[in-house]
C-alpha cells in the first residue's frame, strides 16, 4: 500500500481539462501580437482600474526556455483580464533567449549572456555588463512599484510543481491560502546572485506590504506545466484580490485545480554549489526523493562525495544540467506539514 504522507508518492497529474494529452510537448507560443506591450517598456502590459488595491505583478521568461509563464500571460491577455481593484502588470522579461529557444536544444536558450534571475541587485543593475542585466533595469521600475509579484518558471527536470517562498513568513502564509501546490520551499536563494523575488521590498523582513512567491510549474516542455501556472496565476490573482472568482465562471471552469490534499514545507537547510562541471549525481534523481539514511551518498563534487546531513532528507530539484562553477545543483530540506 502507498503511503500517502510520503511526497513522491503523493505527487499528483496536473492536467486541465482541455490541456494537450501529457504525452505532447509544450509548444512554443506567439508572442508576436504582444510583444510590444502597452507601456513604453517592450512586452510589458500595464492596466490600472482607478480603484484603491494592490499592485500585482506577473513575470515570466526570466528564462527563455521556460514557456508555461508565457502561455499563462498570452492566456491571460487573450482573455481581457482586468484588475477590478488596483493595478496588474504582465512582463515577458527575457525576450532575446525566449527568440532564441530550441525545442531541441531546450537548455541553450536559458539566457544570452547570463542568468536573469541572478542580477537583481542595485550596482549590478547599474552596470549594465550583460545583455540580461541591461534587460532587468528596464524592468526594475514596475518590480519596485509591485505590491505583489509571482514570477512564472518551470524545471530542468520532470518533478512536481514548487512555490518557492523565500525566508519571509508573510510568503509561507499567502502560499498557504493560495493552496497549491503541494510542496512550498521555504529557501534564501542562491550563493551566485540575487533572484527577481527577493529584490528590493520583496527581501525586507520588516516590510509587511509586499508578497513574493516564485512558481516552478513542471518540466519546461510538458504541457501539464502550463495548467500549472494558469491554476497559480487564477489563484494569485484572487488572493490578491485583483479579481473577483465570481466574475470569472468560465476562467475558473478552465483554469482552476482542485486544492492540494495537503501542503508540505520544505526547509532548505543546505544548498550544494558545483565546484565545476564535473559534479554528478550518484544516481538519477528528479527531486522529492527522501534519502532515508543519514549519509546517504548522493553524489560527486569535483571528485568529493556528497552525503545527505541527517535523516529522511529531501532532495530540492536535482539538476546537473548547468552544472558549472558557483551554480546550486541541488538543495537539502527538512519537511513538515504546512
Amino acid at each position: 500500500m502507498s503511503d500517502p504522507s510520503d511526497p513522491v508518492q503523493a505527487a499528483r497529474s496536473v492536467t486541465l481539462p482541455d490541456a494537450p494529452a501529457p504525452s505532447q510537448t509544450l509548444s512554443v507560443p506567439d508572442l508576436s501580437h504582444w510583444r510590444r506591450g502597452n507601456t513604453t517598456t517592450e512586452g510589458v502590459w500595464h492596466f490600472t482600474s482607478g480603484i484603491p488595491g494592490r499592485h500585482v505583478l506577473l513575470t515570466a521568461i526570466i528564462h527563455g526556455n521556460e514557456l508555461c509563464g508565457a502561455w499563462a500571460l498570452k492566456d491571460l491577455l487573450e482573455a481581457s483580464i482586468r484588475p477590478k481593484r488596483g493595478s496588474l502588470t504582465l512582463a515577458f522579461c527575457n525576450l532575446a533567449a525566449f527568440d532564441r529557444f530550441d525545442a531541441k536544444e531546450v537548455d541553450s536558450s536559458r539566457f544570452v549572456e547570463q542568468d536573469m534571475n541572478r542580477v537583481w541587485d542595485d550596482a549590478l543593475l547599474a552596470a549594465g555588463t550583460s545583455l540580461e542585466s541591461r534587460r532587468a533595469a528596464e524592468i526594475a521600475q514596475y518590480v519596485r512599484e509591485a505590491d505583489w509579484l509571482l514570477d512564472l518558471h518551470s524545471m530542468h527536470e520532470r518533478s512536481p510543481p514548487l512555490m518557492l517562498a523565500g525566508l519571509q513568513s508573510r510568503n509561507l502564509e499567502l502560499a498557504r491560502q493560495i493552496a497549491s501546490p503541494e510542496h512550498i520551499v521555504i529557501d534564501g536563494g542562491h550563493s551566485n546572485g540575487v533572484r527577481m523575488r527577493d529584490y528590493g521590498s520583496f527581501g525586507d523582513a520588516a516590510d509587511q506590504r509586499t508578497r513574493s512567491l516564485l512558481i516552478e510549474c513542471g518540466l519546461h516542455t510538458d504541457p501539464a506545466s502550463r495548467a500549472v501556472a494558469r491554476d497559480v496565476v487564477f489563484r494569485f490573482l484572487v488572493q490578491a484580490a485583483t479579481i473577483d472568482a465570481a466574475d470569472w465562471p468560465d476562467l475558473e471552469r478552465r483554469w482552476k485545480q482542485a486544492d492540494a490534499p495537503r501542503q508540505w514545507v520544505l526547509e532548505v537547510t543546505e544548498a550544494i554549489v558545483a565546484k565545476s562541471s564535473r559534479f554528478h549525481f550518484a544516481r538519477s534523481f528528479t527531486g522529492l526523493e527522501v534519502l532515508h539514511e543519514e549519509a546517504s551518498l548522493v553524489g560527486w563534487n569535483d571528485g568529493e562525495p556528497v552525503r545527505t546531513p541527517y535523516r529522511d532528507c529531501v532532495l530540492v530539484m536535482p539538476s546537473r544540467r548547468q552544472a558549472s562553477r558557483g551554480v546550486t545543483v541541488v538543495r537539502f530540506a527538512r519537511r513538515h506539514p504546512a
